[in-house]
């Protein structure tokens, strides 16, 4: 093996330094906490709205996850939510709206490999492990809570 000088390592960490690009943690949290509060605030705007036409709070709040949703298929679709992400970071991926992406994405990206082996089985990319995720902690929450019924430690 080649013995490398203190010279390359100089260089060499001045290289990585040189392309490693900086980050601003401020001005990324802001930008994070603008994104994600614009996205709750139309949330709450819709609630509001639905909440006005006679709707109760559950019904509207469905209706308002269901517009969150749709709005974010439509923009992952047309290419925009990849720049509010881009943008806004956490801010945009952390509500609902960064699954509903995470969803749409890998089925408009390999859309061109057909309806079954393309659309179908890459949408469930990343909603299937959440999917299974949580039937499964359903399922051991729930019987765990059996057991503790039948002990009698809950009632």
């Amino acid at each position: 093996m080649e013995n490398i000088t203190e010279n390359q390592k100089k260089e060499y960490e001045a290289y990585i330094k040189q392309i490693t690009p900086t980050h601003n943690t401020v001005v990324n949290v802001a930008k994070a906490f603008a994104v994600g509060g614009t996205i709750c605030l139309i949330g709450q705007i819709l609630l509001t709205v639905f909440q006005n036409q006679g709707m109760d709070k559950e019904i509207a709040g469905a209706w308002t996850l269901v517009c969150l949703i749709a709005l974010t298929v439509l923009l992952t679709g047309f290419n925009v939510f990849s720049k509010i992400v881009k943008f806004g970071g956490a801010g945009a991926l952390v509500p609902i709206t960064g699954f509903a992406n995470s969803v749409a994405a890998p089925a408009i990206e390999y859309k061109k490999e057909g309806q079954v082996f393309g659309i179908g089985c890459k949408i469930f990319t990343i909603s299937g492990p959440v999917i299974l995720y949580g039937i499964f902690s359903s399922f051991v929450l729930g019987v765990g809570y059996l057991i503790l019924q039948w002990l009698g430690w809950i009632s």
